[in-house]
């Protein structure tokens, strides 16, 4: 590659990001973005989808309601986009004209490919279809070239949610009562024919369905589905966290302390070879990024579930500081300045609501927060607290809500303020 090539391509990632803010502040000021696409945007990632979709899902168990929850899988969705079609969005659904229109034609299109080998090269290929990968745009064009596919889902009064190309939707059932399973096979079908129509495969067999409920119902939800062709299972890994039916994310957490040991040992294998500092790095890449991944999910847990995760901290601590396993754990943790998971999770969810409430956070998670509002006047008005909702169910994992200092020392097994008993075994 030539100085020259490189300068090119330099400059044009610069324009590229130049268009980019433009056209999304644009997208932003004027409410074309669906609400519920976090892809690639700003204060969306995917712990604040599955928290939203989590969160409905809780409210509808404590509701007495079954939850059917069904992921829908693309096939190389980014490069079967057409290019007159996603003009067409720009011109008609976003309202792009004139010059800005034709820059993105001339962007899109005469683009080609071809593979060179040492001195040989293949024939130039020319490309109808397709965004171009690693551009800076590529997200944001196909999340427009989508938009369609949120009215098809409203229509059908399903609920959704989407992460780029990975499209949820999800309904609540009554017991006994499985007439809107119809509704939510329709709307299937439609999708499906919308993709078709749009150069996109929807792949069947990679699409999973769930039910989220008590056993009983479950299982004839289950037989309900299966009669209409779709298959359902008890366990489905969504953006990364694996769900079960019973949201007791055992077996999320499970798959996240196997992972966490082996790179554990890896870890002590090398750390008489790496300075004190360059082994924390390291900690927290591999070990640390796993135990907080997603982890405002887990608040409500019991003792047991979050304990796992706590040895893995717990582990990770000792090798860092060559601790023996007879030291008590709770000074080294605080020597570390490192919060125990269960605070990690609680720190997470606080994290969450204050962004949120000051516009760093997605809008469906601020339409979750009600203002606390007494109906007599009091000395508490005015101080922006959050109304704690009024929950049914006292099964573990099945309401997502802060609770109080006692709920949450309940869950968590230690009080505030009291350092974590020592465990026997790691």
């Amino acid at each position: 590659m030539t100085v020259s090539t490189r300068s090119m391509q330099r400059k044009g990632k610069i324009i590229e990001k130049v268009v980019f803010n433009q056209l999304n502040n644009y997208l932003n000021s004027n409410g074309y973005l669906d609400n519920f696409q976090s892809g690639f945007r700003a204060h969306h990632s995917t712990e604040t989808a599955l928290v939203k979709i989590i969160n409905d899902i809780r409210i509808n168990s404590d509701s007495g309601k079954i939850s059917v929850l069904v992921l829908l899988d693309l096939s190389a969705a980014f490069d079967t986009v057409d290019h007159n079609i996603l003009l067409e969005r720009l011109e008609n659904c976003v309202g792009l004209s004139g010059m800005a229109l034709s820059w993105f034609r001339s962007y899109l299109e005469g683009r080609g490919y071809y593979v060179s080998i040492g001195e040989h090269k293949s024939k130039w290929t020319s490309m109808t279809c397709g965004v171009p990968q690693g551009s800076i745009l590529v997200p944001l064009l196909f999340s427009l070239y989508m938009l369609p596919l949120s009215q098809i889902i409203r229509k059908n009064q399903i609920a959704y949610h989407s992460y780029a190309d990975d499209t949820q939707i999800y309904l609540a059932l009554s017991p006994n009562d499985y007439s809107p399973i119809d509704s939510l096979c329709q709307c299937i079908d439609e999708i499906n024919s919308w993709m078709c129509q749009n150069f996109l495969q929807l792949n069947k067999e990679k699409t999973e369905v769930i039910a989220f409920g008590t056993k009983e119902e479950v299982l004839k939800v289950n037989a309900y589905l299966d009669a209409r062709g779709h298959t359902t299972k008890n366990q489905v890994r969504n953006l990364g966290v694996i769900l079960e039916s019973d949201l007791s994310f055992s077996s999320h957490v499970k798959a996240v302390t196997k992972s966490a040991y082996y790179h554990l040992k890896n870890i002590a294998r090398i750390r008489c070879f790496v300075s004190r500092q360059d082994l924390e790095k390291i900690g927290h890449a591999f070990i640390t990024s796993r135990v907080d991944y997603c982890n405002g999910l887990l608040t409500g847990l019991p003792k047991k579930t979050i304990r796992q995760l706590q040895l893995i901290q717990n582990a990770a601590a000792r090798i860092l500081t060559r601790t023996r396993k007879s030291e008590h754990i709770t000074p080294v943790l605080r020597s570390l300045h490192w919060l125990p998971v269960i605070f990690r999770i609680d720190f997470k969810v606080l994290l969450l609501i204050y962004k949120s409430l000051n516009g760093q956070g997605p809008k469906y998670i601020a339409d979750m927060l009600t203002e606390y509002k007494p109906n007599r006047p009091l000395r508490s008005l005015g101080s922006s607290q959050l109304e704690i909702p009024r929950v049914h169910t006292k099964r573990p994992g099945y309401v997502c809500n802060l609770g109080s200092t006692r709920e949450r020392d309940a869950a968590s097994g230690d009080a505030l303020g009291t350092p974590l008993a020592e465990p026997r075994s790691e």
